[in-house]
């Protein structure tokens, strides 16, 4: 079984058709800000109640380079009297809207490596936003796919996919399947609070999926993954207390509790030194030097996080041809942002050249997956 080696042999992926920029945002939110401060100007001047303060597009861009979103659920949340996504709640025997977004990753992703689901083994649903507890996304996307195999859910917030990469290639390694799905659909506008200046312009909506094989079918090209390592360390400096033993929203009182977290300052300054002397120290172990990585496919959280990581991995600041950003246009999407810069910036890439998809973020947890073009 030590001879087995495992591949990417495609990705694919699902975009949501809404958009939300960033001048519709801050329209929506500063309508919200100038609403909350007329209604409690009175207590707001007797010093009971925070003075709200309106966000900007400069803002916005400064703190993330983030410039766009997709979306599920577009109208409600620019709506300043909901500002959340909504959609008719779906009875038991019709297709959630996680599994239906993520089947559509899962499918694009099995064209492109020329298979049916009769192939496939397993179904991992790698993400950071489950829809409910059980039964397990996975399974039902895996019978919504027509797979005759096994399935289950995992959660390591922002790094899921990687992990679930890993969780596959071993799956592959051990004999237990020739061909899994790690599926990562990522609603991430349900656990926002579009109405906290500092957080409301962060994340979006998609669908990623990775086809994880044995070498011997994958269609060519494909990728080797030449080695991965994952690691946790345990913070609440990012934090999400939403779950079904709670109900709440951004109209309930102590929903933003409930609600996606962060300190964003300690975020940066713990997880930056942790995530790049990780990639180096694996990449050596594997005999790779850090330098020659043809590609960098980072988690898209934040602009500045990737900028410093790339720059102390290479050793100098990086091209956007060595580490491409989507987080302009598809803001931060939990675990589905590294493999989004894989899938849409991999196929130039030629027979031989080495690159890494790296994710970090909540837990803390980071995960990263050497891998090497192979035909091309």
């Amino acid at each position: 079984m030590s001879d087995i080696i495992p591949v990417i042999s495609a990705t694919g992926l699902f975009t949501p058709p809404d958009v939300i920029t960033n001048a519709e945002l801050v329209d929506s939110f500063n309508t919200y800000v100038e609403a909350h401060n007329a209604a409690n100007a009175a207590a707001i001047a007797a010093g009971e109640v925070a003075e709200l303060a309106p966000s900007s597009v400069e803002f916005i861009e400064k703190a993330s380079g983030i410039k766009a979103r997709h979306v599920i659920s577009k109208a409600p949340i620019l709506d300043p009297d909901v500002m959340a996504p909504r959609w008719d709640e779906r009875p038991n025997d019709e297709i959630s809207v996680l599994a239906e977004i993520g089947v559509k990753a899962a499918e694009d992703a099995l064209a492109r490596a020329g298979r049916s689901p009769a192939d496939v083994d397993a179904v991992l649903c790698a993400a950071s936003n489950m829809q409910r507890p059980y039964p397990a996304m996975a399974i039902e996307i895996q019978q919504a796919l027509g797979i005759d195999g096994f399935g289950f859910d995992m959660n390591v917030a922002c790094s899921s996919a990687t992990f679930g990469i890993q969780t596959a290639a071993d799956y592959v390694r051990a004999g237990h399947a020739r061909s899994v799905l790690v599926v990562s659909p990522e609603i991430c506008s349900g656990h926002l609070n579009w109405r906290d200046r500092d957080s409301h312009f962060i994340f979006g909506d998609v669908a990623t999926a990775v086809l994880v094989e044995v070498k011997d079918i994958a269609p060519v090209p494909h990728w080797e993954i030449v080695g991965t390592k994952l690691k946790t360390v345990f913070s609440n400096n990012i934090r999400n207390n939403f779950g079904f033993l709670n109900r709440a929203s951004p109209e309930t009182a102590g929903a933003a509790d409930k609600l996606f977290v962060q300190e964003g300052r300690k975020v940066f300054k713990e997880v930056v030194p942790m995530v790049a002397t990780m990639i180096v120290e694996e990449a050596l172990k594997l005999g790779i030097d850090p330098v020659s990585l043809r590609r960098l496919w980072l988690h898209q959280a934040n602009q500045g996080m990737n900028r410093l990581i790339a720059q102390r991995v290479l050793g100098h600041e990086a091209s956007e041809d060595e580490s491409p950003t989507v987080l302009d246009t598809y803001g931060n999407t939990s675990s589905a942002g590294s493999i989004i810069a894989f899938h849409l910036n991999q196929a130039d890439l030629v027979d031989g050249d080495t690159g890494l998809i790296c994710s970090f973020g909540a837990g803390y947890s980071a995960g990263t997956v050497f891998v090497r073009k192979v035909g091309g």
